[in-house]
């Protein structure tokens, strides 16, 4: 097949370079954004009179023919053909003839491409906030059904503090949220056309950027066009996005792993979301978490990649720019794999409260409850820190917890302690004292969960 680029050069390439060099095997995906731009450059083209309009309405119903013909299977990619710019075009003016050949002026595949790649990753950011917002409505339903349980909550994997079941899954909805934002950032710098930056001067044309901008639902134009076909910074903000996102995902999913585990039992996992095992007939792995977990390297993995292609190129349009798809698309694609099974993993997930509160309950985790106390009686929080940590070593050694501890104990280590100190170390007395704002208390929690409401609408 001679190439649309023979002139200077014979356009003989060799067979392997030709596969190596090619792109449509991946960047046939953008073929809907490929005919939408194009349609859109056909309409300026005519709207300026840089092609007749007769010849604008042959381009544009040849390129919805081909564009119906894909979508219902009737045309099937040609993978001799370099691209995907390169397919459609061919395409196009086999059926239309002359005018087809009309269609590429004023423009590059450079800025085509970089356009394509914008629509595209436009779309598929928002398809991924929607899967976000049902993952955070899934966690605020779980909060306010178990609201009320109890568990120990962790630093350093050691039991710390009791909080509330609700308080530590609303902090990922919180996390959750900002990458809601950090993708609502994003697609403003991302909405952005590059086309009509040709290869990378721009062109004599005069060409009107800002209405083909307008038809593809653009903001505005970009204001370089050495900048317009040589960024790929929508591509690794976008991947640097997804990467963070995986990274609460995969945090959660750690939680999950070891909460289900028979050393926790805190939840319980839907068996629609867990694997047994060949040999082992008592196990119920949890295989979708962990694969959560384990692509979340693979985000990583893509984003970097790009980042070291990036790096070292001069200006403008460099061949390695096409290792951004792959990158992108993969990472796009695995959230968009991993998100709907997540959600569905949380919806069915069942909370084991007695666990959780027994836990809490043998983990010494109103310890500083107890200093509290006595600080409230008036002694320095060190000191109390002091005495808090010497009782605790007695429980310790005498296999007891704060709880049943006699107050005539209590009372070798401080006179300050009362009858009172036993509702002070009350674990649901512990959680509702936790007033300040964002903390623990029950009111907080509610507030979060109304919060997360007015903020999704």
């Amino acid at each position: 097949m001679a190439k649309m680029w023979k002139g200077v050069t014979s356009g003989n390439t060799d067979a392997l370079a030709d596969d190596f060099n090619s792109s449509i095997h991946f960047d046939n995906r953008m073929y809907r954004e490929d005919i939408t731009g194009s349609m859109a450059h056909a309409k300026m083209l005519a709207k300026q009179d840089i092609i007749s309009k007769e010849n604008a309405e042959k381009i544009i119903d040849g390129l919805q023919g081909i564009l119906k013909d894909i979508d219902e299977g009737i045309l099937s990619f040609d993978p001799a053909c370099e691209d995907i710019h390169m397919f459609v075009e061919e395409i196009l003016t086999e059926r239309i003839g002359e005018a087809g050949k009309m269609l590429h002026t004023a423009r590059s595949r450079n800025d085509q491409v970089a356009l394509d790649i914008r629509m595209y990753l436009k779309n598929r950011t928002e398809q991924i906030q929607s899967l976000i917002k049902e993952l955070v409505l899934v966690i605020k339903e779980k909060a306010e059904e178990y609201q009320d349980v109890i568990m120990p909550g962790y630093t350093h994997m050691q039991r710390a503090q009791p909080i509330l079941f609700a308080h530590h899954i609303l902090a990922y909805a919180m996390m959750l949220m900002r990458d809601l934002d950090r993708l609502s950032d994003m697609k403003k710098r991302m909405n952005v056309s590059p086309i009509g930056a040709c290869a990378l001067a721009g062109t004599t044309y005069n060409t009107d950027r800002d209405y083909e901008a307008e038809l593809l639902g653009f903001d505005s134009v970009t204001m370089n066009s050495i900048d317009s076909v040589s960024d790929r910074d929508s591509c690794l903000e976008m991947m640097s996005d997804l990467s963070i996102l995986m990274m609460h995902l995969s945090r959660f999913s750690e939680e999950l792993i070891l909460w289900s585990s028979w050393e926790f039992r805190f939840v319980s996992l839907s068996d629609a979301y867990t694997t047994g095992s060949s040999i082992m007939p008592q196990k119920r792995n949890p295989d979708m978490a962990e694969l959560v977990r384990g692509k979340t390297g693979r985000v990583y993995g893509d984003m970097m990649s790009l980042f070291t292609a990036m790096k070292g190129l001069p200006l403008a349009y460099n061949k390695d720019m096409q290792e951004d798809k792959e990158a992108v698309f993969d990472s796009v694609d695995t959230v968009l794999m991993c998100m709907p099974v997540f959600t569905g993993m949380i919806q069915t997930m069942q909370v084991n409260a007695d666990a959780m509160r027994k836990a809490a309950e043998r983990g010494f985790i109103n310890a500083t409850d107890l200093a509290d106390y006595l600080v409230g009686k008036g002694m320095p929080f060190r000191s109390a820190y002091k005495i808090s940590g010497e009782i605790v070593a007695l429980c310790m050694q005498e296999d007891q917890v704060l709880e049943t501890l006699p107050l005539k104990t209590y009372q070798e280590y401080s006179a300050l302690f009362a009858e009172d100190l036993y509702e002070a170390i009350n674990l649901q007395n512990c959680v509702s004292k936790r007033i300040s704002k964002g903390g623990t208390g029950p009111q907080s929690v509610q507030e979060q969960i109304a919060w997360i409401e007015e903020k999704l609408k």
